[in-house]
This record gives structure tokens, sequence and C-alpha cells, in this order.
């Protein structure tokens, strides 16, 4: 329940392994370190801009990088993170999935590193590592134990300012993303669907393209559109640390200061917006794929969450929805389970919603189901619309609402029992532009959803003229051939 407003419905991917190989062409800025004085004294003058009630510190280096810290000092280890504000939105046409390429050639060397040996370096020191691209933000972490802390930092400081590769590299490289692509899009039949309804659902917003990006692109993709990416979205202003762990602040500030504070400034460029246009009527697509069952998934265009302090009525219909959303599938047994899923005539074999209401783009609510036996798509769509029109009618109980607040309290509170969750809450709130606390400023706004709010936005946000549909036809799977697992519902991949 809680990706359901953090991350649900961005495609991310996770880099798990890198290649060995050599590295070259010098760095155009190296790093240098500063003495072990002059940092000290900069840490003397330095206070935090914000501390949370639970402790986490957000500073903000000279060089206009931000840094957040979380004492956790149950266990001697720690997360270390960078998130970049640059995701698959900030690309152009022509080149998608260059952020996530980079986010390849990240492990590819810089003039101290060789390509492949970034993960061996992080798993000498006894840590584990990982990334991952999502259309809003590209982000990098490290779990290790407390006391090489400063070396993970040299070794992300350095590959963040000073990423360089061979052509060669790339050239290997951009045939692993294509493979990527074909096993998680193109022979999965759920994924690909949702792939083509993304694209009819988002006309203008840069949310239009999926996050691998359009195999066309990746064929005539380049070297230098790469590096370009790099350069111009890379920049210590455009991206934060985040550290949770064993760790004391004042120390983290000083390495970070040696280490990242150290990257020279750069200018983001501007981001133009780029408005989706109203849309005015049914969009329907129908997608053709070997499966042995159809599948169904409706997407309506929502408001999103914007403001915490003194949220718009536009934010409230936000949280309404997430509430709504929750009502119909957010546990065993919800509404749309036991109305469509049970039952010797049974609608379907399974169904869910989602409410994505976070991100710099468009926000949507999905609907979705696999129909049962002897049912068709169109009969799914019906049931589902017509739960949904039932709360328009009839609304929700005090009961109901009461449920899912307290298991949304839970999931977050759960969630802070993991310092990569705490770590991955604060850069999420960050690379969103929403305060450190987000969280806590989002549960005490859900707790004061009413049933009237829920069955007002069930009501009025989902109208023909708001809905897209995409089906998935079945269609025979030759024989003998080995049919490809389904994909997940949030088109999400992994390497």
């Amino acid at each position: 329940m809680k990706q359901a407003i953090s991350l649900l419905g961005l495609l991310a991917c996770a880099h798990v392994t890198a290649h060995a190989g050599a590295s070259a062409n010098p760095p155009s800025q190296p790093m240098t370190q500063p003495s072990g004085q002059a940092a000290a004294s900069a840490v003397t003058a330095v206070r935090p801009e914000v501390t949370t009630a639970d402790g986490a510190q957000l500073f903000t280096l000279k060089n206009g990088m931000q840094l957040i810290v979380k004492p956790d000092r149950r266990a001697p280890t720690a997360v270390h993170m960078v998130w970049v504000r640059v995701g698959a939105m900030d690309e152009v046409d022509g080149t998608s999935g260059v952020a996530h390429a980079l986010e390849h050639m990240m492990f590819k060397g810089t003039a101290k590193v060789a390509p492949g040996q970034f993960s061996k370096k992080v798993a000498a020191l006894g840590g584990q590592e990982n990334a991952f691209t999502t259309r809003d933000y590209t982000g990098y972490y490290q779990q290790i134990p407390a006391s090489r802390l400063k070396d993970v930092m040299e070794l992300e400081s350095d590959r963040f300012a000073n990423n360089q590769w061979p052509d060669e590299e790339f050239k290997k490289e951009i045939e692993v993303i294509k493979e990527e692509r074909r096993m998680r899009t193109e022979d999965q039949p759920r994924a690909a669907l949702f792939e083509q309804l993304n694209a009819a659902t988002f006309i203008a917003s840069p949310y239009h393209r999926p996050v691998v990006g359009w195999m066309g692109d990746l064929d005539s993709m380049t070297p230098e559109d790469v590096r370009n990416f790099h350069k111009q979205w890379y920049v210590p202003s455009n991206a934060a640390i985040v550290v949770a762990g064993d760790v004391d602040p004042a120390k983290v500030l000083e390495l970070a200061q040696q280490t990242y504070g150290q990257i020279p400034q750069g200018a983001v460029p501007a981001r133009k917006p780029r408005t989706e246009p109203e849309q005015k009527g049914i969009r329907r697509i129908e997608f053709k794929a070997p499966a042995d069952q159809a599948f169904l998934a409706m997407s309506f265009r929502v408001p999103s969450l914007v403001h915490l302090d003194e949220p718009k009525d536009s934010d409230r219909d936000a949280l309404s929805l997430l509430m709504l959303s929750a009502v119909l599938s957010g546990y065993d047994g919800a509404r749309l389970d036991r109305a469509l899923t049970q039952g010797a005539d049974r609608i379907a074999d399974s169904a869910s919603s989602s409410a994505n209401i976070i991100g710099r783009g468009p926000s949507l609510f999905m609907l979705m189901g696999v129909p049962a036996p002897g049912k068709t798509a169109r009969q799914v769509e019906e049931a589902l619309r017509a739960q949904v029109a039932r709360i328009a009618k009839e609304g929700v109980s005090e009961a109901e609402l009461a449920r899912v607040k307290a298991q949304w309290t839970a999931s977050t509170v759960y969630e802070r029992d993991s310092l990569y969750g705490q770590a991955n809450d604060l850069g999420g709130n960050w690379v969103e532009g929403f305060p450190l606390d987000a969280d806590d400023r989002i549960l005490k706004l859900l707790r004061t959803v009413t049933p009237e709010q829920v069955k007002s936005v069930a009501a009025r946000y989902f109208g023909d003229d708001q809905l897209n549909v995409g089906t998935l036809v079945p269609q025979p799977v030759a024989p003998g051939s080995k049919r490809p697992a389904a994909g997940g519902a949030d088109g999400s991949r992994l390497h």
C-alpha cells in the first residue's frame, strides 16, 4: 500500500552487474581533496537547514548539492544513496531510454575505476549496491558497514563527476539494454499492453515514452547521446546525497564536503512545462499477443498531490482517490475481490486498482482485471466501473475507511524498520519536491479524509471523457514454444 503513493506506476529498473574492461579518455574536471583542517573548518560553519522530529538533517554543500542524513544506531551499517532529479520525462524525442542507458554506463568506469570494477570494489567493502531509473528520477545506492562510508562516498562522487568509458563499452551495453527491453516488455504481453496504453493515455506529457526507450531509439542511440545527457543533468544542484544508519551527521557532512563538495558547480537546464491537453472522449486500444488469458487495464486522469502544508481542493481529491483505491483493493477481501473474483459465476480471476498521485508529471487512477473463464474483458470493464459507480452512489462506511487508514499507518511505520526504507523515503521526498517529513504530513492528511470525500471523487473522476482502455487480446501460442511469464502490472523491470 505504501508504494501506491510514491512509486507505483513509475517504471523502475535495478542494475545488478557491470562488465569489466579498460578505461579511456581522462576526465575533463578531476576532483581534488581539501586538507583535513579546511574540511573541519567548513563543517564548523555549517548548520542543518532542516531537522525533522526523527532526527533527519538537511544540508546544502557549497556547490549546490544537498545532503540528507538520518542517524539510526540499531546496527553498525549504513545506506548511502545519490538521487538525481532526472529521468525518462527529461528526455527528448529520438533519444528515449537515454536516462536508463546512462544509469547502465555509470557502472562503466572513470579515470580511477576501470569498467566493471565499481561493483567489485563495493563488494570488497562488504557492501551491496544497485541503481534504478524511473520517469522522474535516477538513483544509486550502496548498503555497507558504517565504517566504510568514506570509501563508497569517494567511489560514488568520482563516477558522478567523472563518468567515462570507451565507445566499445557503450556498444556492448546498448545490446544488453535492447535484450532487457525484449525480455521485460516485448516478450511480456501485459507489460507490452501497459506500454501501449501509456502511450495512448499521454499525448504531450513526456510520460508518453517508456523508461527503457523505444527500440528504434535504442538502435540509433550513440555514445555521445549518453555523454551529453550526463553532462547536462548530472550537476550538483540537481542531486542529493542521502545517508541513513549508524553515522554522525557532522562526520558525514565532512566526508560529503571532501568528496561531493569538490565537484564543480553547473547550471540545471531549464525545464519547459509540457502540459497534457484535456481529454475529450474515451480512447481504446487492443493489443494482440500470444497469451492464455485476456487482460484489461483502464486509466483515468486524476489530480496530483502537490501541497502538503496548505492543501488545495485538488490535493484533498488526490488523497481521497488514494483512499478510494485502498477501499477497492487495498487488502485481501476488499471490494473488488469480493464482488468480482468470488463465487461460481465470478467475473474475474483477479481485479485491482491503484492511485498514482505523486510525480513530476500527470497522475492516473488505474483499474485492472483478468476475465474468468467464459467471461470477456468488456464484462470485467463494466463490473469494475460498476463498483466505482456504487461508491459514487452509496459511499463507503466509516469502518472501511478506518481500516485502510490503519493499514497505511502500519505500513509506513513498518517501513521505517529498514535503513533502506528510511533512505528511500527521504530521497523520494526530496526528488519530488516534498519536505523530508512528507510521510508524516501525508499520514496526518489521510486521517482527515471523510467518507463523503471518497464518495465525491468516485462520482467526479470516472466519466467517459477521462477514460483510456487497453485490452490484451490473446492469440494462439505456437506449439512447442515457451510462453513468457506474465509481466508486472506496473511495468516494473529488473536487469
